[in-house]
């Protein structure tokens, strides 16, 4: 059965217990501060991490969202509790900034198969033989990409604070190209939804995305647009960094894993959590999918809410099983 589907059901449904763990609560009398940024699509991993929790017999307080440097700091010194979208290596500066492994748990792998990079659009693409971000050098190329006229090429960007921002800020500037190309900065779902106006009205576009995220199932990377390689490696306090894949092209990034990061003391003195968070594992498949849903009008919080149920219950022996390890981790 589709995920969508079971997540229609879920919307109808109550999620059966696990009474087999019912006696089991290692985490009974402890409080869980989730921390999140404040993109709401990465809402259902944190929440599936929750209700992990909850059978556990944690008390978990709200999702506090925040910028992922407050949310790094707020971990190390205690304040909260974990944050389930750690991107390695793109978060590492921030990581390594608040305390590195001396203030955080990070242990086994949530997500694997992150992609990030740089795409136009595919008609544009085709038309001037456009496949690499150097070829921006050209200001004639650049000027394709023109929103406000200045003649410089508008890059879709990053929030000020992810940490994406870095990155394209260094890669602009070391591929040459701080003189055709403006890497426009803030509200990243107010820019993308400009963008995909944009591409509707059947303009050039040039922008930077990730996935898991809603946006490649709108633009469909290969029937929409094209990703572009880069000349070179680039990552910020990375001398000997190489994103290149095993076939040899470079978009710039490496594939990137996403994990559980937890403050350390607290994963410490609580094994069955900190097992838990070794153990999860989330299919990208599923989170993409999710996030569509929300691109598509179902994104209040009992939406999010019927989702993540919807998930568990498609995958209830999983589900069980990593309740059942976890709490074993505490005896």
């Amino acid at each position: 059965m589709k995920i969508k589907t079971l997540w229609a059901i879920a919307a109808l449904s109550t999620l059966g217990s696990a009474s087999a763990f019912a006696a089991d609560l290692p985490g009974k009398g402890v409080t869980v501060t989730p921390i999140q940024s404040t993109i709401s699509e990465e809402t259902f991993q944190t929440l599936l991490v929750d209700k992990a929790l909850e059978k556990l017999g944690y008390t978990v307080q709200p999702i506090r969202e925040v910028d992922y440097n407050v949310g790094y700091t707020t971990i190390a010194e205690g304040d909260g509790t974990f944050m389930a979208a750690n991107w390695a290596p793109l978060h590492d500066n921030m990581f390594n900034a608040a305390g590195g492994k001396q203030k955080f748990y990070r242990e086994g792998t949530y997500v694997t198969g992150a992609a990030q990079g740089y795409l136009i659009d595919k008609k544009t693409a085709q038309k001037y033989h456009i496949t690499n971000i150097s070829q921006f050098k050209d200001p004639k190329i650049a000027k394709l990409f023109d929103t406000n006229g200045d003649g410089k090429a508008d890059l879709t960007g990053c929030t000020p604070g992810w940490g994406c921002e870095a990155a394209l800020n260094e890669q602009i500037k070391d591929y040459g190209l701080t003189d055709t190309v403006q890497h426009n900065q803030g509200n990243y779902s107010a820019m993308i939804a400009d963008t995909i106006t944009r591409y509707k009205e059947g303009k050039p576009i040039f922008y930077y995305t990730w996935t898991p995220y809603w946006v490649s199932n709108v633009l469909v990377p290969g029937k929409d647009t094209v990703w572009l390689q880069v000349p070179f490696s680039v990552i910020p306090g990375d001398k000997n960094a190489d994103t290149k894949l095993p076939d040899g092209r470079n978009y710039g990034f490496p594939v990137s894993t996403m994990h559980i990061v937890a403050n350390l003391k607290w994963a410490q003195a609580n094994p069955a959590a900190a097992k838990l968070f070794a153990i999860m594992k989330l299919p990208l498949a599923d989170i993409n999918a999710q996030n569509a849903a929300m691109h598509n009008g179902q994104s209040s919080e009992a939406d999010i809410e019927a989702q993540t149920n919807g998930w568990i219950k498609a995958h209830q022996a999983i589900f069980d099983g990593w309740i059942q390890e976890a709490a074993a981790a505490a005896k």
